[in-house]
């Protein structure tokens, strides 16, 4: 056990909460074109998971209502 393991994990979209609460005057137009270009990227990862979820939904829904 590493002491990794006794803290908490934090809450699904804590991070995502503290990037919006983040101050965008402290960034360089530079720094913000990188951060657009990283959430794209953080978009067309979660687009990807929901198709990828969708199928296997879609996959099973077929599975189980072969013989209806």
């Amino acid at each position: 056990m590493t002491f990794d393991d006794l803290e908490p994990r934090p809450l699904r979209g804590a991070n995502l909460a503290a990037l919006a609460r983040e101050d965008l005057e402290l960034y360089s137009t530079e720094e913000l074109n990188e951060r657009i270009d990283a959430l794209q990227n953080e978009i067309e990862r979660s687009r990807s998971a929901i198709a990828s979820k969708a199928a296997k939904k879609s996959a099973a829904d077929a599975l189980f209502n072969f013989g209806r």
